[in-house]
């Protein structure tokens, strides 16, 4: 174990939501049909088999590559990802809340067409505000998903230096990581926000400490074979799942 602190970010494997998602946008429909509450949305199969690939990565690092502690968003496709990632490797696993997904308020299962249809205000305001600092009627903007996330990576630089820390969390935590840990401004983040989507079961891994970030990797999916690619998702908030 060096000196330095090692952060990796994970976004879960593709969700039944992010199937349902892509399925009604495609088909024209201003509501997803999804059963489960957001907290409680699975993978899907290429989800589970897009884990098993990072795994396989996973076994692959030298013994002193491998995380010291996983921290995952307590949501069901996040832990699952987690889990069948880090199968066998006896890793110390813990969830945090903080973690969790961006809430969408009362956007909540609208594909972009039923947000225009059903809150045409709503997209006026996120239009005014831009959408790093639009927050939806009982949801989060993305700087209160940033905020919880200073929180969260203070007390790990602060708890556990010099170690290796893997987190498994959402699409938009993982490009606030990279706001916060890189220190970028709205312009930047959104420049870069807008070259691709996050990938399901990428990998984004940062090294360093105090303020002094080096990206080692952002949005790595070299490990996944069978990945459909990631969905967009501030188009179609739903696909945040």
């Amino acid at each position: 174990m060096g000196d330095e602190l090692w952060i990796g970010v994970v976004r879960h494997g593709e969700s039944t939501a992010n199937v349902a998602a892509s399925s009604a946008a495609r088909d024209g429909l201003e509501l997803i049909d999804v059963a489960e509450r957001e907290a409680d949305v699975p993978l899907s199969d290429l989800g589970r088999r897009q884990a098993e690939s990072l795994a396989a990565r996973l076994r692959d690092l030298p013994e002193d590559e491998l995380p010291d502690l996983v921290i995952t968003s307590p949501f069901l496709r996040a832990r699952q990802t987690a889990e069948i990632a880090m199968e066998g490797l006896g890793v110390p696993t813990r969830v945090d809340e903080r973690l969790r997904d961006r809430d969408l308020g009362v956007l909540d299962l609208h594909t972009a067409q039923g947000i225009r249809s059903a809150f045409p205000e709503e997209t006026e305001r996120r239009t005014r505000h831009g959408k790093f600092y639009y927050r939806p009627p009982g949801g989060e903007s993305w700087t209160d998903v940033a905020l919880r996330l200073r929180a969260v990576l203070r007390e790990i630089e602060q708890d556990h230096p010099g170690h290796r820390v893997l987190l498994f969390a959402h699409d938009v935590v993982v490009t606030l990581v990279r706001y916060v840990l890189e220190d970028l401004d709205e312009v930047e983040l959104m420049e870069e926000a807008a070259k691709a989507p996050i990938g399901n079961a990428s990998l984004s891994s940062w090294t360093g400490g105090r303020g002094a970030w080096r990206r080692e990797t952002f949005n790595d999916v070299s490990h996944v074979h069978d990945d459909r690619g990631a969905e967009p998702t501030e188009e179609e908030p739903a696909d945040e799942r």
